[in-house]
């Protein structure tokens, strides 16, 4: 398996269709569909919104080892499964509703940082 049918792994694992992973990281569907079938090339840029978009492990992208999702909190995970399932207007309202709250929490808190990957403690 190569790193092009591990991206269509990543989109099916998420729930996902073409256009909305595409959407995501910055992509039309014409260009994911390309990708996925082999006739374009994967960027390094491409790999890399992938994995910060979705939090993917790097390594398991290129090379097919480690785990498909990099460590995650249960909370996350279960974040990640119930995202991919919503419609990408609705995944568009979450994002910019997560991305105020964030904003918001670094206001009252400007010296934490802004991912926080081990916290326990919910804000």
């Amino acid at each position: 398996m190569n790193a092009l049918n591990r991206v269509r792994l990543v989109r099916k694992a998420l729930g996902l269709k073409q256009g909305d992973f595409a959407r995501q990281i910055g992509l039309i569907q014409n260009t994911l569909s390309t990708i996925e079938l082999g006739k374009a090339v994967l960027t390094d840029k491409n790999i890399k919104l992938i994995c910060a978009t979705f939090a993917v492990n790097e390594d398991w992208l290129r090379t097919g080892k480690g785990e498909m999702f990099g460590p995650a909190s249960p909370y996350e995970k279960e974040l990640l499964s119930v995202f991919g399932k919503l419609t990408a207007d609705t995944q568009e309202f979450i994002l910019e509703m997560a991305q105020n709250l964030l904003k918001r929490q670094q206001k009252r808190n400007p010296n934490e940082e802004a991912v926080s990957g081990s916290s326990d403690t919910p804000q």
